[in-house]
């Protein structure tokens, strides 16, 4: 069941990476939503497993505009019985800079429970969070923290979004970058390498020419990983492709709506 719970995270977010703001002419805005299928080989083939949602909206603060970033992932009922995944990532960024402010997450992997909040201060790069867990016998118990995160360090749900307003229209085959991704309290360094164009389906975008990105992490879980992103004003998020040690996986779009361009 471990390696359940690291297969499907890894269908959420392997293509996840951090990257410096550029909030000119986002490539989404409030009421975009992407629906994926995560499937991932079991005897020899691929079976789908899961519908992943990506949805953005837009929240007005006292101070501030944030827009919110809200992804889903739940198994087909069909396979609850095995392995039922009813689990919520969240991340509130600012709209002018794409910082994050507020990251949840809320995760119901079988008998598994786990709620995790991080409230940053990116003036003071110092997260307070805020984790429950479930005991065996139904009750929570709360641990409070405080920890520093380095400059430009974000949650996975951020960084996705942060990943789509990279230039990459100006990369060249064989450019690479490191990044930075919190999770669970820890960053995780992340290499991404432009690897070139590429048709691929894109649900009910049809046949859409993509960036291909090469994925690359200095652990032993993630052997390889490869995303396709919309070569567009949109950035859309396509496909992403994975190898860990006890299979493979994939995450492919279903269909997308309220796109910004």
């Amino acid at each position: 069941m471990k390696s359940m719970k690291k297969m499907i995270g890894l269908l959420i977010v392997t293509c996840l990476f951090q990257v410096a703001a550029q909030a000119q002419n986002l490539p989404f805005k409030d009421g975009e939503k992407l629906v994926f299928t995560a499937s991932y080989k079991m005897s020899g083939f691929l079976t789908d497993l899961a519908q992943v949602s990506m949805e953005t909206s837009q929240v007005k603060t006292s101070s501030n505009t944030l827009l919110h970033f809200k992804c889903n992932a739940n198994t087909f009922r069909k396979y609850d019985f095995f392995f039922k995944i009813r689990d919520v990532y969240e991340s509130y960024v600012s709209k002018s800079s794409l910082l994050p402010a507020l990251y949840k997450r809320d995760i119901n992997e079988g008998s598994y429970k786990k709620k995790m909040k991080y409230v940053y201060n990116q003036r003071t790069k110092t997260i307070k969070s805020e984790q429950v867990k479930r005991r065996g016998d139904g009750t929570d118990w709360v641990v409070n923290e405080d920890f520093k995160f380095s400059n430009g360090a974000m949650d996975v749900i951020s960084t996705l979004y942060n990943v789509r307003n990279l230039p990459i229209e100006n990369a060249r085959v064989g450019d690479s970058k490191v990044f930075k991704i919190i999770f669970d309290k820890e960053e995780t360094p992340i290499t991404l390498k432009y690897i070139g164009k590429e048709t691929i389906d894109a649900g009910n975008l049809g046949q859409k020419e993509c960036h291909k990105l090469q994925i690359i992490t200095n652990g032993d879980f993630l052997k390889a990983a490869t995303l396709w992103m919309t070569a567009d004003a949109n950035k859309v998020p396509v496909k992403a492709e994975f190898t860990i040690p006890i299979g493979s996986g994939m995450l492919q779009l279903d269909s997308a709506s309220g796109l910004a361009n």
